[in-house]
């Protein structure tokens, strides 16, 4: 009987699991979490904070007793701490540890903390976990000074959560305008425009150089407390803080948040012998270098199709395909992975934006852009040949489906090319011309269904 390994509780693992169960009814599964939660999704913790769901409205499964109905084992609060690949073990952060026949890393991935001197003090959280969220919840009550370090995809969806509950909300960005890693310069600024008209304080170009705890100027009884022990009242702290920014300015916040991007969790695999570049390099069968060892989801590097490179694509539908392929080949039979989808829509307190593929071109490629600032809409095509290789949109909901189509199925656009470049609403036209008769239809359709 084969036994496999899951590293991670997420999406990932869990569908892994499932999938392994269903064409493999008698292995052995283990889950490794690390968090003593059910597993859940984190994509659902900005509606938790809204209050639209409850935490079990975050769990990935809400049927009770489902994981022990499919003889899954879920081990709750470890880590993997390292892994012998030769041996085929796992030693864990409760000092047992495990031996594996299969194993699929899907440890996802950790906040980014930048070394901002305050930054571990009270009163400064991440957006990652339910109990970050709980934290936030307590402090983000109606009038709360609350700021937020980061404008990038993950940032604007905790913003949406934050505005709704209330709080008088400031958000810092080092790159020259919001969502850097997702936009270009016209429609992250268009989106910043949006977000103050919301009135949301944007600081783009902007770093925290320090967050200060203030002091109490009245002894009170803590104060006076501190002054019998030596202390003075001086050393009291208050919940209130100074954020120093590298602009010179100084803001008032109740709360911190950190959303300055995050690292997969791949520590535990030095000298491991599995080979990691950002992230745990995989083939198209979603195996490491290492024979039986796989992994999906955010710490995969996968190949992309359309970029023609390995990357790191953190977005669930992602995490569910590569699950699904990794299981397969887990149990024996043959699955591919046809590609990484670089896909981005996201919701900024209502205006809608996408990006897709090399949104920002590729070299000796051409362009096109269409902006109309008073109706809030951008749209920025990219094109290598007759293809298109990637795309911005703001405030264009109609043909979201389209764009993925046509920039993951490479469709060769011909004379639709040039047709586009003098017009690019044309989308659907050229889709329907260029990409129905080269069968690229059902992709479109799949497309429009998960955008």
């Amino acid at each position: 009987m084969t036994h496999h390994v899951i590293l991670g509780a997420g999406p990932a693992g869990v569908i892994a699991a499932e999938t392994i169960r269903k064409h493999a009814p008698k292995d052995q599964i283990t889950v490794i979490g690390d968090e003593n939660e059910s597993p859940y999704s984190r994509m659902a913790i900005p509606y938790l904070l809204i209050g639209k769901v409850g935490e079990e409205g975050t769990h990935l499964r809400h049927t009770e007793g489902h994981f022990e109905k499919l003889n899954i084992t879920i081990k709750r609060g470890v880590r993997a701490k390292l892994l012998d690949s030769a041996k085929r073990t796992i030693e864990l952060s409760d000092g047992n540890t495990i031996a594996f026949d299969k194993l699929l890393i899907a440890t996802g991935s950790s906040p980014a903390t930048p070394p901002i001197p305050g930054i571990k003090g009270p009163g400064v959280h991440s957006c990652w976990t339910l109990a970050d969220a709980r934290a936030i919840a307590n402090l983000a009550k109606p009038g709360a000074k609350v700021l937020q370090m980061g404008a990038g995809f993950i940032g604007c969806i905790i913003m949406e959560a934050l505005q709704q509950r209330g709080v008088e909300l400031s958000v810092v960005e080092m790159g020259d305008r919001m969502v850097p890693r997702m936009m270009g310069p016209t429609a992250g600024g268009m989106i910043k425009d949006w977000c103050e008209t919301k009135g949301v304080k944007v600081y783009t170009g902007a770093k925290v150089e320090a967050i200060e705890r203030g002091t109490s100027a009245e002894p009170g009884l803590l104060g006076k407390i501190a002054a019998v022990v030596g202390l003075g009242s001086s050393a009291m702290p208050t919940g209130k803080m100074t954020v120093r920014l590298s602009t010179g300015q100084q803001l008032e916040a109740d709360l911190v948040i950190s959303a300055t991007g995050v690292r997969p969790n791949i520590g535990f695999l030095e000298n491991s012998g599995v080979r990691c570049l950002v992230g745990v390099l995989t083939d198209e069968h979603l195996q490491t270098n290492v024979p039986g060892i796989y992994a999906a989801g955010d710490c995969a590097e996968a190949f992309d199709k359309v970029s023609g490179k390995t990357i790191v694509s953190a977005i669930q539908p992602n995490a569910a395909e590569q699950a699904r392929v990794a299981a397969l080949n887990m149990v024996g039979q043959t699955a591919e992975l046809n590609g990484v989808t670089q896909i981005n829509v996201l919701d900024t307190l209502g205006l809608i934006s996408s990006s897709f593929g090399n949104w920002e071109g590729l070299a000796g490629g051409e362009h096109v852009e269409l902006t109309d600032k008073a109706n809030h809409k951008h749209l920025s095509l990219q094109f290598k040949g007759d293809q298109m290789v990637g795309c911005n949109s703001v405030g264009w909901t109609d043909h979201v489906g389209v764009m993925r189509g046509l920039v993951e199925g490479q469709v060769n656009l011909g004379e639709w090319k040039d047709r586009l470049m003098a017009d690019p609403t044309k989308l659907m036209d050229a889709y329907l011309s260029a990409a129905q008769g080269q069968g690229h239809w059902a992709g479109a359709a799949d497309g429009r269904r998960r955008a």
